[in-house]
C-alpha cells in the first residue's frame, strides 16, 4: 500500500484499513495519519502499468514496478514501514545499496530492520561499514547506536541490520534518525563502491505514547452537572477523563467561578493542580459543598480546566473550546427530601389548623376548656383521657373557664391576649397569696414560712413538670436546668422588681396624711437611718427585712453547693442529668437534702424572731 495525494477515497480506505492491521487496532486517527505521511511516495499510476503492458507486447522498453513488489514485501514486518525504494541499474560491479531509504516505525515496536543490497559479482566475500546518524533523535535515549562491516559471503546479495528502538512513556514530537553506508570493500582486490543517492536512510520514529485529551466525565456528556445540596456540609467530585492515550504523567490546572451560587455561602472555592500518573485515565476535582436546605431553589456555579501539561490537550468539542473547559455545576435540593417535605407539610397543615394555640374562633376556647384534655377527636394522635384526667378536670374547671376569657392572640397582634394573661395571673397571684396568709394564719404560721413553702411550692410545681418533661424529651441539660433559672430570675428580678418599683412611685411624696402608716413607720427606731429620726419622717413604700438576711444566706450557700455539684457531675459523670443510677440517686437525696435544710434552718429562724401565732 502506497500513500499519495491524489488518492481515492476507495484507495484512502484501504491504506487506512493497511496501517491499522500492521500497526495495531489501538492507534488513534492522527497517529495513522502520521504513518501514512511518513509512507507518502510516489506510486505507480494505471498509464504505468498500461505503457508497461504495451512496451511488453511490442518488445520496447519495460517501466519497472520492482518498487510496488519489494515495498509490499517490507509492509509485512509488523509496525515498521518502509516508505521509499530506489532501484539502480545492475550494471555496476561489487556495488552496494540501499533498497528502501526512508522508513516509519512506531515507538514500541522494538527495532527496525534496514535491508542492505549488493549487486555485481557476487562470486567473492564482500563488506560494507555501516553506521547510525543523530537527527532530532538522540543515540541511546530515542534508539541504540550501532556501525560495523556488514559481512557477505560469495553469492549473497542482501543482509539487514537491526536497530533498537528505545520506547519510553514521555511525550514527544516524531523524531528522526539515519542508517549510513560509508565504505565498501570486495576481496581479491576488485573494486567496490557505494551507490549514489541510496547510501543512507532515514528513519522516522513516531511517538505512540499519546498522552490523551481531557475532559470534564460526566454520565450523558454533556458539560453541566447536578449536585444534590444536603442539609449537611459534604464533599462532592467532578470527575476529569483521560482520553485517547495515557502515557506518561499530566497536569491540568483547575479553578471554580461563582454565579447565582456564592463560594462561601453554597460551596467552597478551590483552585489546583489536578495530576494524573502514567495510565491513569480518571481523576476527581473535590469540591466541599456548604450544608443549606434546599425545597425549590436552583443556583449554580462553574468548574474550569486549563493550562494542561504533559503533551495532553482539553477536548476542543466541550464548552469553552481547547484553552479551557467549562463544566456548569447546578445545586439542588434532593427529590426524595423534598418529596418528604411536601408529605410532612401536608401533614403538618392538618394538624396546625387543630393545634393553634390562638383560634380566630373565640368560642373555641370555651369549648375546650369545658372538655376534658380540649375534647381529642379520632384524627389526633393523643391518647384517649384516663380517670385521673377527668379528676384534674373537674378540680380545674372553674380555672380553664376564667382563663377562657383571655382574647385569642389573633387580636391586636396578640398584645391584647398577652396583657390580659398578665392581668389574669396578677389576679390568681393575689388571690393564692391571701389563701396562703390565711391558711398559714390558721396553722400558726408566720408569713415567712407560709412564703418558702406553700407558695413557692405552688408557683414552682409547673417549672417542675416542665423541666421533667424537657429532662425526658431533651438530648442536653440545657432545657430543664435553664427553665429552673430563667422562671427564678423572673421571679426575682420581675416578680419582686415590678411591683416595689410601683409601690415606691405611689409612696413617694404620699406626706403624712396616712395614719395607719404613721402608727407603723413613724416611731420605729430602726428606721432611723433610711428615713429620718422619729416624727419627722415622711410618707415612704416599706418591707421590713424581718429574716430575710438568714434566709437570703442560707439559700446563697445551698445554691453554691448545687452548683458545685452539677460542675463535678459534668467532670466525673459527663452530663448534668442521668448517669449510673446510683449516681443519679444520690444527686437526688443531695438536692433534696438541701431544699430540707433551707426550709428547715428558715422555719427556725423565723420562729426564734418571734413568729407564729398572734397572742
Amino acid at each position: 500500500v502506497i500513500v499519495h495525494e491524489d488518492m481515492t477515497s476507495e484507495e484512502l480506505v484501504e491504506a487506512y484499513t493497511a496501517v491499522r492491521k500492521k500497526h495495531g487496532e489501538s492507534l488513534s486517527d492522527e497517529q495513522v495519519a502520521r504513518v501514512m505521511v511518513a509512507m507518502q511516495a510516489t506510486t505507480p499510476t494505471r498509464a504505468k502499468y498500461r505503457v508497461n503492458a504495451s512496451r511488453s507486447l511490442f518488445g520496447g522498453k519495460r517501466v519497472k514496478l520492482a518498487f510496488t513488489q519489494r515495498l509490499g514485501s517490507f509492509l509485512g514486518t509488523a509496525k515498521v514501514c518502509p516508505v521509499e525504494e530506489e532501484t539502480a541499474d545492475q550494471t555496476a560491479v561489487g556495488t552496494f545499496y540501499l533498497p528502501v531509504v526512508k522508513f516509519a516505525v512506531l515507538e514500541s515496536a522494538g527495532n527496525v530492520c534496514i535491508p542492505v543490497r549488493r549487486e555485481g559479482d557476487l562470486s567473492l566475500p564482500a563488506c560494507v561499514y555501516f553506521m547510525t546518524v543523530q537527527g532530532t533523535a538522540h543515540r541511546d535515549s530515542d534508539y541504540q547506536h550501532v556501525e560495523g562491516w556488514l559481512q557477505f559471503v560469495p553469492n549473497e546479495d542482501e543482509k539487514h541490520v537491526t536497530i533498537s528502538i528505545i520506547d519510553d512513556d514521555a511525550f514527544e514530537e516524531d523524531e528522526t534518525f539515519y542508517f549510513k553506508l560509508t565504505e565498501a570493500r570486495v576481496d581479491g582486490g576488485e573494486c567496490a563502491e557505494i551507490k549514489a543517492g541510496v547510501e543512507q536512510a532515514t528513519i522516522t520514529i513516531i511517538d505512540d505514547d499519546d498522552p490523551g485529551v481531557l475532559s470534564f466525565g460526566t454520565e450523558d456528556g454533556k458539560d453541566t452537572v447536578t449536585i444534590v445540596q444536603h442539609a449537611e456540609e459534604y464533599i462532592a467530585r467532578a470527575c476529569v477523563q483521560r482520553r485517547k492515550g495515557a502515557c506518561g504523567e499530566v497536569k491540568v490546572w483547575y479553578y471554580t467561578e461563582g454565579d447565582t451560587a456564592v463560594p462561601g455561602r453554597d460551596f467552597e472555592s478551590c483552585k489546583g493542580q489536578l495530576v494524573f500518573a502514567d495510565k491513569q485515565m480518571e481523576a476527581s476535582i473535590e469540591i466541599a459543598i456548604k450544608g443549606a436546605p434546599r425545597y425549590n431553589t436552583r443556583d449554580s456555579f462553574r468548574i474550569f480546566l486549563m493550562d494542561p501539561s504533559g503533551g495532553a490537550k482539553l477536548d476542543s468539542g466541550r464548552d469553552g473550546g481547547g484553552e479551557r473547559n467549562i463544566l456548569t455545576a447546578f445545586l439542588e435540593a434532593d427529590a426524595e427530601v423534598k418529596a418528604s417535605i411536601d408529605r410532612t407539610h401536608s401533614i403538618l397543615r392538618k394538624k396546625w389548623q387543630k393545634s393553634k394555640i390562638g383560634n380566630a374562633n373565640w368560642r373555641a376556647q370555651f369549648k375546650e376548656a369545658l372538655m376534658v384534655n380540649g375534647g381529642v377527636s379520632e384524627e389526633d394522635d393523643a391518647c384517649p383521657p384516663i380517670w385521673q384526667d377527668y379528676v384534674a378536670h373537674a378540680i380545674t374547671l372553674p380555672w380553664k373557664l376564667f382563663f377562657a376569657l383571655v382574647p385569642p392572640t389573633d387580636f391586636c397582634g396578640g398584645w391584647l391576649c398577652f396583657f390580659c394573661s398578665l392581668l389574669a395571673i396578677g389576679f390568681v397571684t393575689m388571690i393564692i397569696n391571701d389563701m396562703a396568709s390565711l391558711l398559714g394564719c390558721v396553722m400558726c404560721l408566720p408569713d415567712d414560712i407560709t412564703a418558702i413553702t406553700f407558695v413557692a411550692m405552688g408557683t414552682s410545681l409547673p417549672d417542675t413538670f416542665a423541666s421533667l418533661s424537657a429532662a425526658k424529651a431533651e438530648p442536653y441539660a440545657d432545657s430543664s436546668v435553664g427553665n429552673v433559672t430563667g422562671s427564678n430570675s423572673v421571679n426575682v428580678f420581675l416578680g419582686l422588681g415590678l411591683p416595689w418599683m410601683i409601690a415606691a412611685f405611689a409612696w413617694l411624696g404620699g406626706g403624712k396624711d396616712n395614719a395607719k402608716w404613721q402608727r407603723k413607720y413613724q416611731w420605729i427606731p430602726e428606721l432611723t437611718d433610711t428615713l429620718g429620726p422619729p416624727g419627722q419622717r415622711e410618707q415612704a413604700f416599706v418591707v421590713m427585712a424581718g429574716t430575710l438576711s438568714f434566709s437570703v444566706a442560707v439559700f446563697s450557700a445551698c445554691a453554691v453547693i448545687c452548683i458545685a455539684l452539677l460542675a463535678i457531675r459534668r467532670r466525673v459523670i459527663g452530663g448534668e442529668l442521668g448517669g449510673p443510677k446510683a449516681s443519679k440517686w444520690a444527686t437526688a437525696i443531695t438536692l433534696s437534702c438541701l431544699w430540707f435544710l433551707y426550709i428547715g434552718l428558715s422555719s427556725w429562724q423565723a420562729l426564734e424572731n418571734g413568729g407564729g401565732c398572734a397572742a
